[in-house]
């Protein structure tokens, strides 16, 4: 039997590989949010879907309940600017993540909050496990 011949769970259950998805994108910034360092709740589309934007990895983010609701359908980048919460090191993680350089996002990450130093390196070793990350 070749593997093209297999039947996989998650082909019979999408909601599987989309619940297996989210999780990942959680598990890659240990659960906090990538605006604010927050614990992360939700699932942010950078480029809001309202605007065509895609869920696929590039594109979803994670995020707290408060960011998400209060970015609404804006641009990313201009909401996140008038924030108080504002970190340039944080945007330039973002800008990293929506360009498919997660592990520079991470990194960037790890950078603006030095007490989850230790969480972020057990997040690189995500990087080279196989997820489907082109679409949820």
């Amino acid at each position: 039997m070749h593997n093209r011949d297999a039947v996989f769970l998650e082909d019979l259950c999408p909601k599987l590989r989309d619940r297996r998805w989210r999780k990942s994108l959680h598990e890659y910034t240990c659960k906090s949010c990538i605006y604010c360092g927050k614990n992360s709740e939700s699932i942010d589309h950078v480029l809001p879907r309202s605007k065509g934007g895609l869920s696929i990895t590039e594109n979803c983010v994670p995020a707290c309940l408060s960011c998400n609701g209060s970015k609404t359908d804006k641009d990313a980048f201009e909401w996140y600017r008038k924030q108080r919460f504002y970190d340039p090191r944080r945007s330039m993680a973002l800008r990293a993540w929506t360009e498919g350089d997660i592990r520079l996002a991470l990194r960037l990450l790890k950078w603006a909050q030095p007490k989850q130093r230790e969480s972020f390196e057990g997040s690189k070793s995500l990087l080279n496990k196989d997820y489907s990350w082109q679409t949820a």
